[in-house]
Formats: C-alpha cells, sequence, structure tokens
C-alpha cells in the first residue's frame, strides 16, 4: 500500500449542522462522522430529528448554520454528483400519477443518467415486484419495495435509507437485509434510519443516537454493549426497601416487589451484591441488556441530565 495515496473522505461528515424550525424542534449542533463501509444505524424516537438530518444531507433541507458533506461532496452544491453516488429511500415516497412501478424506476433511472435493466428487473424479481402495475394503486408495502429498488438499482457507494422496511412483511425484510449485506461486500456504505431495533442489531456496525435535535451517543454495537450494562434479578429472603439500592455505583432502573428486586447495572457488581447482602440473596440472575434497553435507557440518562 502507498504511504502517500490519499484516503477516500469518509462516506458523511456533519459539523455543527443546525435546522431550527422553532420551539424547540429541529436539529442543534450535529458532529457526525461515518466512515467508509459497513452498516450505520440511525437511532432515536419519533420527532427526534431522524429524516431531519437525512433531508440535510440530500440537500432537501438548507441548515441554518454548519455544515455537511456526502462522500467528500459539499451538500446543496453539487446535486447531480450526490444522485449519482447516493442511493436516497425517503421516509415519505412521492406521488407519480398515472405511472406503471417500471415507469417510475424509468424515469428516476433516467434522472440518474440510465441505469442497467437487468439490474432493475434482477431487483423487482427478488423483491416480488410487478413492474406492470400501475403505482398508485399498489399497497403501501409494495411502494416501498418501488423506493427501495430505486435506491439500490445503480449500485450506489452510499445507501442513506429512512425507514426501509416500513410495510414489508417478514420474508421482504429477509429480503432487504440481503441486500444491505451484499451492497456492503462491494464496498458501500448504508447509513441506516430505523424504529425497528432487531433490524439495527442484526444489520449495523455502529450506531448514533439522537433525541430532541441532539446527539446523545455514537459507537459500535460491541462499545456499547462493551459498558458491561447488565440487568439483575434477585429474591431475597426479607424486603430490602428500593431507596437502599438508589445510590448505589452504577445501579438504575430500580423496581421492587416484596422480595423481588430488579435493576440495571454498568460497571461492576460487587457495590450491588455488597448492598443486598443484608437482606439475603437466595437467588440472583444476570443478563445483558438487548439493545432496546440500551436505547431507552441511554435516553433516560439524558432525561436524567435535564
Amino acid at each position: 500500500m502507498n504511504a502517500d495515496a490519499p484516503t477516500a473522505p469518509p462516506a458523511v461528515t456533519c459539523t455543527g449542522l443546525t435546522r431550527d424550525f422553532g420551539q424547540g424542534h429541529g436539529l442543534f449542533d450535529l458532529d457526525l462522522t461515518v466512515p467508509r463501509g459497513g452498516v450505520f444505524g440511525f437511532l432515536g424516537p419519533n420527532g427526534a430529528g431522524k429524516t431531519t438530518v437525512i433531508r440535510l444531507l440530500m440537500g432537501l433541507l438548507r441548515p441554518d448554520r454548519g455544515s455537511a458533506t456526502v462522500l467528500g461532496l459539499e451538500v446543496g452544491r453539487e446535486p447531480r454528483a450526490v444522485a449519482r453516488r447516493v442511493g436516497y429511500l425517503p421516509g415519505e415516497l412521492a406521488r407519480f400519477p398515472g405511472l406503471t412501478a417500471g415507469g417510475v424506476l424509468a424515469l428516476l433511472g433516467g434522472l440518474r443518467g440510465g441505469v442497467d435493466a437487468a439490474a432493475v428487473a434482477e431487483l423487482s424479481a427478488r423483491l416480488r415486484l410487478d413492474l406492470r402495475q400501475r403505482y398508485e394503486g399498489l399497497s403501501h408495502g409494495n411502494k416501498q419495495k418501488v423506493g427501495l429498488i430505486q435506491a439500490f438499482m445503480h449500485r450506489p457507494e452510499l445507501l442513506i435509507l429512512d425507514e426501509p422496511t416500513l410495510g414489508l412483511d417478514p420474508l421482504m425484510q429477509r429480503e432487504f437485509r440481503a441486500l444491505v449485506k451484499e451492497a456492503v461486500h462491494r464496498g458501500a456504505t448504508v447509513f441506516l434510519s430505523s424504529h425497528v431495533l432487531s433490524e439495527v442489531e442484526l444489520l449495523c456496525d455502529a450506531v448514533a443516537l439522537i433525541d430532541a435535535g441532539r446527539l446523545v451517543r455514537v459507537g459500535t454495537l460491541d462499545s456499547l454493549r462493551a459498558s458491561r450494562l447488565h440487568r439483575f434479578e434477585a429474591r431475597l429472603a426479607r424486603p430490602l426497601a428500593e431507596g437502599a439500592l438508589r445510590e448505589v455505583p452504577g445501579v438504575s432502573d430500580v423496581t421492587t416487589e416484596d422480595r423481588l428486586v430488579r435493576c440495571a447495572v454498568r460497571g461492576p457488581v460487587g457495590p450491588l451484591l455488597s448492598a443486598l447482602s443484608p437482606a439475603g440473596i437466595e437467588e440472583l440472575d444476570s443478563r445483558e441488556l438487548s439493545l432496546e434497553e440500551l436505547f431507552f435507557t441511554a435516553l433516560g440518562d439524558v432525561d436524567a441530565r435535564r
């Protein structure tokens, strides 16, 4: 490898990216870098700002301040280059009255300078979509398939997908995951916004969590799990006051029910065991938190700091 060879720019870079809609709504001071390759999950509750970020990245919204680049291209200044190199699935699909599904794909392919018809045929077969049907008459799930095909059909370097499996049945969700893995194998990067946390856990190498327009946390799934956040359940010989665990280092989300205690623990478990011992530990069970539990725990930590 030539040490003097230029390094490809990140897939996505945001610096102080802000779009303020007023009354606390919008996106505020986002600093985020998404490296090339792999699948990057972008998570957050409804209204958190995920779609705003994506629309800013695609040049569909202009920021109030800050900047963003996609594959080294300055967003908003090079829209044609972005369209050629990025596959974008919006959260809300446009209307195409009078066109068949195939006509929609031909129109969108033409805007990109042409797309291989064989690639469109292969994708439509895999997603079980009849291209002869009128687009406006399709179910939401089949319209979503059209959106996915137009995002993948030109084999882009970067895929930006907003809730890509919305309306898809389990079989098509599995096919979507296969398409993502194949794209990554070819060297593409996938920026995936999703509410389906099980999907994120299956696909993503790294995730960012956004809430109320602000970045909460960024990390690989392995690094999030390495924080040693576990769920504990203990059955005690005698009841223990719930307040006895509130100040124990690393302990959160405490609930008590008679002699049963449940809580989450980050870090060493010794302090928890010391606090439980006076009540007599009869049974103790622990498990690693799921991604969904990590997600809501992170949001709870943010709320507690506000």
